[in-house]
Parts: C-alpha cells; sequence; structure tokens
C-alpha cells in the first residue's frame, strides 16, 4: 500500500509540469500598447520538444507577452504549431510550403495587415551559408510599411573566421550577414526594415572575428537594437546556458529616429522568471530566451538624400586571398575602390555590381 501510495505520488509530481502550463496566464509580461510596434523574436528549441507540455507553454506565453509580431525559430511539428496558434484569439501565422527550416511568423490580426510573405535565397547555391532560407515579411502596422527578415543562421565554430575556407561556420555566417546586406541595400533601399532571429554569434566581437562586420562597418545605415544587451551583463544574454547574447534585432536608418525616443525599450524576456525558475523553462519550452523590441513608427520623410559616394570608382576585384580575378556570382570576393575603401560582397547577379 505505501509503495503504491508512493508511486501515486510521483505520478502526480511529473503531471504537474503540464497542470501548471494549462493554468499559468504570463500576464507579468504583458508588452502591449495602442501606441507602439512590439516585435520579438524566439527560438522555442525544436517546438515542441515535451509534447503537449510545451504546446501549453508557448500557447500562454504568446498570449501573455501578447505581442504585434514574433519571428520565430526551431518549428519541428508545424501541424503541432498550426493547431496551437489557430487556438489563440486574434492571432495567426505565416509558414512556407514546401521544403521548410523552421522559420515562422505570429501576428496579431487586429494590429498587423499583411501585404506579403516570401523566402529570399533559397536556391541549393545559397544553402551553404544560409542553410535556412531567410523569411521576408511586408506588413503595415497603423498604415506604416515595415519589412521583417526573420533568419536562423548556421550554429556552432571556434570563434574564428577562416577565410579560406567556405565551410567554417564563422565563415558561413560571414557570407550569410553579406548576401542579407546585399539584399537589403539593392531591394529595400528606403524601407523600414528588422532584420531579427538566432544569428548565432555575439555582435561585440572584434572585426577580425566579427561575422556581423557588413553590417557593423556601415552605422549610419544599421543599427542592432539590442547592442546594449549585448555589451551588458551575461545575466541578461539570450542563451544563458553557454552564456552568450545569439538572438539579434536590427533596424535600418529609416528607424533611428523613432528608436531614439523615450518610450523605445530593448529586453531579453526572462520568462523563467514566470515559470519557477530556468531549469522549468529550459526543461519544457527552450533553451533561448525571447529578445524583444517596443518601437513607436512615424510617417517616413519623402526626402532623397544625396549619396556622397557617387564619385568612387571601382577599381578591382580580388578573392579572400588576395587574388586578383575576374567576377563570378555566389562567390566571396573583396572590391577595391579608388578612394581606399574595401568591401566584401556574395553577389547573386550574373553581371558585376559596380
Amino acid at each position: 500500500m505505501i509503495t503504491n501510495l508512493k508511486h501515486t505520488f510521483l505520478a502526480f509530481y511529473l503531471l504537474l509540469p503540464c497542470f501548471h502550463g494549462q493554468s499559468q496566464t504570463f500576464e507579468n509580461l504583458n508588452w502591449n500598447t495602442d501606441e507602439s510596434l512590439e516585435i520579438c523574436t524566439w527560438n522555442i528549441e525544436w517546438f515542441p520538444g515535451s509534447g503537449s507540455f510545451t504546446v501549453n507553454y508557448v500557447s500562454d506565453i504568446l498570449e501573455g507577452m501578447h505581442m504585434d509580431l514574433y519571428a520565430i525559430q526551431e518549428i519541428d511539428d508545424t501541424t503541432a504549431f498550426k493547431n496551437m496558434v489557430n487556438q489563440l484569439e486574434d492571432y495567426d501565422y505565416i509558414m512556407m510550403d514546401g521544403w521548410f527550416g523552421g522559420l515562422v511568423y505570429v501576428y496579431n490580426t487586429q494590429t498587423i495587415e499583411v501585404l506579403d510573405a516570401y523566402e529570399i535565397f533559397s536556391s541549393s547555391q545559397y544553402w551553404q551559408p544560409l542553410p535556412r532560407s531567410p523569411l521576408v515579411l511586408r506588413f503595415l502596422f497603423q498604415g506604416e510599411e515595415v519589412y521583417a527578415i526573420n533568419n536562423h543562421f548556421k550554429c556552432c565554430g571556434d570563434n574564428y573566421i577562416n577565410w579560406s575556407n567556405d565551410n567554417d561556420e564563422e565563415m558561413r555566417r560571414l557570407m550569410a550577414s553579406t548576401l542579407i546586406e546585399e539584399y537589403m541595400s539593392e531591394e529595400l533601399e528606403g524601407k523600414r526594415v528588422i532584420l531579427l532571429g538566432d544569428l548565432n554569434d555575439m555582435i561585440d566581437e572584434i572585426a577580425e572575428t566579427n561575422v556581423f562586420t557588413p553590417f557593423l562597418n556601415d552605422p549610419e545605415k544599421y543599427r542592432f537594437a539590442d547592442q546594449e544587451i549585448a555589451l551588458g551583463s551575461s545575466s541578461d544574454w539570450s542563451y544563458p546556458t553557454w552564456p552568450s547574447h545569439l538572438d539579434h534585432i536590427m533596424i535600418t536608418d529609416e528607424m533611428f529616429s523613432d528608436f531614439a525616443s523615450a518610450t523605445t525599450l530593448v529586453e531579453t524576456i526572462k520568462v523563467e522568471n514566470e515559470m519557477g525558475g530556468w531549469n522549468q523553462y529550459e526543461d519544457y519550452v527552450s533553451d533561448h530566451r525571447p529578445v524583444a523590441m517596443r518601437i513607436a513608427l512615424t510617417p517616413l520623410s519623402s526626402e532623397v538624400e544625396v549619396d556622397a559616394d557617387s564619385d568612387k570608382s571601382l577599381v578591382g576585384v580580388y578573392d579572400v586571398l588576395g587574388r586578383k580575378c575576374e567576377y563570378a556570382p555566389f562567390k566571396s570576393l573583396l572590391y577595391f575602390y579608388s578612394d581606399g575603401s574595401v568591401v566584401r560582397r556574395i553577389s547573386s547577379s550574373e553581371s558585376q555590381p559596380e
């Protein structure tokens, strides 16, 4: 009788996470405002890692944070994810058909008007730098057009860029940054763009080992909204078990003035504090924390800026070993210009970009 009673208590204890997940509201995480766009990136670690426990928790967390837009990575069971979102009031999802890399958007249908959604760099020649094709969402928020680009870069590595090895993990992330920066420059110039996702690297490393130099080298055009988190205490980083800060939100210059507002907020959301601690969160939800931004959007100016570098000319093209070469698409190349500047690019165009 005593043994059976022990087994009964043990079974009840093991079921507690499920009961807790079903009853938890996560109201303390509420980010909702009427004035600002709330957008979040969240790797939820091969959803649903713990089956119905994970589904219940993630559903409650999404409702609790109550943001306008979630860019989510690592969806494994698409059917379970779709069924979960379909049960959420006022929310819908964007998920690509066919080959699937685990990237999804969940959006508030009352505040977000979806205009378009598509993948970029989805053909096989891009799979090495971008094993999961970036997912672009074009939407309206309070009448203002915004582009979001959801990403999940290649993981791992040794913190050094091996310039002569395209299989090197850091090299692959650098190539991914270069490709996406080129796409943003050529296709989304003058647009509000938010690049976000699990980018699997630190943004505060020195230039020689930093995979985000295509963005960091142009601070007049790009800004990591989570820079202060990256430079701050490790207790606020998005991946505590390493610890490291791998999940990022970057904005283009069209949003700089909005970002400067006192109402802007960028935070790592410590969901584990609502669940009794990190072990519970990691066991039943994810090994990554969400990273979120709140930003109020004002109408864009129609003024056109003059390009100060318009008289700059291309001197030569070189490979990563410094050898002068002919242009070829999909190759990592160094462009030397007449003003002494050097730009590393990976172009997809058939003819050489100037």
